[in-house]
């Protein structure tokens, strides 16, 4: 009975020490710099919410938080630097669906498991995909084009800006959902799949807002509907795509923060509580917004279910499509 106990009370000490540890840890950090990583190039979505998030912890930590653009293979080279990073928070990285819930059904292999290999921190934000149509096209609304798709199946295109993009994937949910057959189109980017639609040798796209917006307001292209559950504030009068009959429609990029897998839990919890509290600040929405970005952010455990649910989500419609990376 006694060596019962002292093995308990033994146990009980660990436990109690392994606390106490986390809970130091937590406390003295950070006590270096923290780095960002960006698996993108400089310029785009990710890179310019990580820039202002960063510049936000520097100035609240009095520690620097630097941003280092590691680019490559749809982002997978930055994830599998951030992968073999120590789980320490002082390395976390911005990941985005492309390659945290696409990659794994596009690609054969890649250099890291989304779900096991990163500590999640908190989604950051979402990009709303604007569906919009070459004037030409004889549509107003989202019923007129699925009526239209139907009569003409395989005869109506859509460009993106490559094979397994998001707007790719938008328009293959699309099609999934309402038995539709519109063609797919890529480009090697968002310019020139824009230049093409803008001319008419395509009749629609799922673009970020930034890239079409301008073109809308010249009255070069028509805004038909919106992929979030909820209209945007930028264009409160332009209907989402689930609003107009097609109930379970939901796809826009979006882009959190993750740190390595094994990262202790109250840094994870820290680092949650200041980038949720940045993106709280009134001037650093205002910023996003101004990018075609929307905030949206939760506790680890929400981004963590979540990014699970994207995986499955994109996967049954990659599959479905047989997309390949290009």
């Amino acid at each position: 009975m006694l060596s019962t106990m002292r093995r308990a009370c033994a146990v009980s000490a660990v436990m109690l020490t392994g606390l106490a540890s986390t809970a130091l840890v937590a406390q003295a950090f950070p006590a270096k710099p923290i780095r960002v990583i960006v698996p993108f190039p400089p310029g785009g979505g990710n890179d310019v919410i990580a820039r202002v998030v960063a510049q936000r912890m520097t100035d609240r930590l009095g520690q620097t938080v630097i941003v280092e653009n590691r680019a490559g293979a749809n982002g997978m080279v930055g994830l599998e630097v951030l992968a073999k990073s120590a789980p320490d928070g002082y390395t976390i990285a911005t990941g985005a669906a492309g390659p945290m819930a696409v990659n794994p059904s596009l690609y054969e292999k890649i250099p890291y498991d989304p779900v096991r290999d990163f500590s999640p921190i908190t989604n950051m934000a979402n990009f709303p995909l604007l569906l919009v149509a070459h004037p030409s096209l004889p549509v107003k609304s989202v019923r007129d084009l699925i009526a239209l798709a139907k009569a003409r199946p395989d005869q109506i295109a859509y460009a993106s800006p490559g094979s397994g993009n998001s707007g790719h994937l938008a328009g293959e949910l699309f099609n999934f959902l309402t038995g539709s057959r519109i063609t797919h189109v890529p480009y090697k980017g968002a310019g020139p799949a824009v230049q093409d639609l803008i001319g008419g040798h395509v009749q629609l796209m799922y673009s970020s807002i930034p890239s079409v917006l301008p073109f809308v307001e010249q009255k070069r292209l028509i805004a038909i509907a919106v992929g979030n559950l909820k209209r945007i504030p930028s264009l409160p009068k332009v209907p989402t795509i689930a609003e107009s009959g097609v109930a379970e429609y939901e796809a826009y990029s979006w882009v959190g923060m993750v740190a390595p897998a094994n990262t202790p839990r109250d840094v994870v919890g820290w680092l949650n509580r200041e980038i949720v509290a940045i993106l709280q600040q009134k001037d650093v929405a205002e910023k996003l917004i101004q990018q075609g970005a929307i905030p949206d952010f939760g506790t680890p455990e929400q981004f963590a279910a979540y990014i699970k649910a994207e995986i499955e989500k994109w996967g049954t419609i990659v599959r479905r499509a047989r997309i390949r990376a290009n």
